[in-house]
């Protein structure tokens, strides 16, 4: 038997030739210089861009929910805002429509008193008139009858005129103390 059949014998069938192992050995050396050299770089920075895109993105993230927040924070103070203005004029709307209304109130009781009082003057007018229509017809009838009774005629002016006054002045003298 040669030495290389004796070494196979020896080593057994699974086993490989030293020649295989030490080429496996050096393309295995050269295979993980040549992934070192120019692979295992190319992963690095394929991963550290990633890992940068991955930080970026978070950091957009992070951003956009504090503009979110900021935004939401002035949403709700414009909202307090406009609420707070809302009650604001209505309260003046309501102070406004009451001031109206006394205002209203104030004219409406002006007229109905410049009414009365007008009124009141008309009454006294139409009273002072009808007074004076009712001694004139009384002076009339009592000068007519006061003639009958005493058989003089009573036309002359003057004179009808001091009796009927005379007669009208006892008239109210008696009557003053009747009202009160």
């Amino acid at each position: 038997m040669s030495t290389n059949t004796v070494l196979a014998v020896e080593l057994g069938p699974v086993m490989p030739h030293l020649g295989e192992v030490i080429l496996g050995l050096v393309a295995f050396l050269l295979l993980l210089w040549v992934l070192t050299k120019f692979a295992f770089p190319k992963f690095e920075e394929a991963y550290k861009a990633r890992a940068e895109k991955i930080e970026g993105g978070i950091k957009q993230a992070e951003e956009a929910q504090a503009k979110a927040e900021k935004a939401l924070q002035e949403y709700t103070a414009q909202l307090a805002e406009a609420r707070a203005e809302s009650a604001r004029i209505r309260d003046d709307a309501r102070l406004e429509a009451e001031q109206i209304k006394a205002e209203l109130r104030a004219q409406a009781q002006d007229e109905a008193a410049r009414i009365v009082a007008q009124g009141q003057a008309q009454l006294e007018a139409q009273r002072a008139q009808i007074v004076a229509e009712l001694r004139a017809d009384l002076g009339r009838t009592a000068v007519a009858l006061a003639s009958k009774v005493v058989g003089e005629s009573l036309e002359d002016e003057a004179r009808r005129r001091g009796t009927v006054d005379r007669f009208l002045d006892e008239l109210d003298a008696v009557s003053a103390p009747a009202q009160n």
